[in-house]
């Protein structure tokens, strides 16, 4: 007498196949586990949340801007793969050097400028991850200079350094912002390398207000006392800034 077959139970409603599929492609970005202070956690509640659009992050140098920044884009994008992640910065380290400074081509030349993106991915990684995002292209890099004409669908973008943009600059960034995507713009009025023409804290002084808060467009400010790099920073910081006043 012949088997019987044992009868598959079949997946049938189309969301549960395509919730299997979705799983069979997903990329999980393994990150080490970090202990985080309640303003870091304050700001991360900002950055995950859904209606959130842009982030002005700013505060001196060692706050953890930049580091919160590219965790929370790569957090996100463990939440929803559709996610890319682009980092922009300035070329010009100073206000006379150009893209033309650097040989070759455009991603040569972004190259040497995505150093401090890739420190903070050695220290938010663990061994061997830093590989998947290159093999999955999940960042790109980005000089401000070629922002025009770009449009950012399901894109969350790390604007770095943006003190050393003009006002400019960051509307042409702004206004590269499309549907399901996140902008965080990290800056440090203090340290700027253009000669006084930074529009960093003029354009986050505009969407300072309630008005814009509503639209999804937040101002995160962190102060001396965030300083996590070192005891030392914190007394030069504020020396500079007690000197500066």
């Amino acid at each position: 007498m012949p088997r019987k077959k044992k009868r598959r139970s079949d997946i049938t409603d189309e969301q549960a196949i395509q919730d299997v599929i979705a799983n069979l492609h997903k990329t999980n970005i393994k990150l080490k586990k970090f202990n985080f202070s309640e303003k870091q956690k304050e700001l991360l509640k900002i950055l995950f949340d859904k209606k959130t659009n842009i982030v002005f992050v700013s505060g001196p140098a060692g706050t953890s801007k930049t580091f919160m920044a590219i965790y929370g884009a790569l957090q996100l994008f463990n939440m929803n793969n559709e996610y890319g992640i682009t980092y922009v910065r300035t070329i010009a380290e100073s206000g006379d050097k150009s893209l033309g400074s650097l040989p070759g081509e455009m991603q040569e030349k972004i190259n040497p400028y995505m150093m401090p993106m890739n420190d903070k991915l050695d220290e938010l990684l663990y061994a061997g991850q830093a590989q998947v995002i290159k093999e999955n292209d999940i960042i790109k890099g980005m000089p401000i200079n070629y922002l025009r004409g770009a449009s950012w669908l399901n894109e969350i973008i790390i604007a770095d350094e943006s003190q050393n943009f003009t006002l400019k600059e960051l509307t042409t960034l702004m206004t590269r912002l499309g549907k399901n995507s996140k902008l965080f713009i990290c800056g440090d009025s203090m340290q700027s390398d253009i000669n006084g023409k930074s529009g960093f804290s003029e354009m986050r002084a505009i969407f300072d207000d309630s008005e814009s808060k509503r639209k999804g467009i937040h101002c995160f400010d962190f102060g001396v006392e965030d300083i996590k790099r070192s005891e030392i920073l914190k007394f030069i910081i504020s020396k500079l800034q007690h000197y500066k006043k």
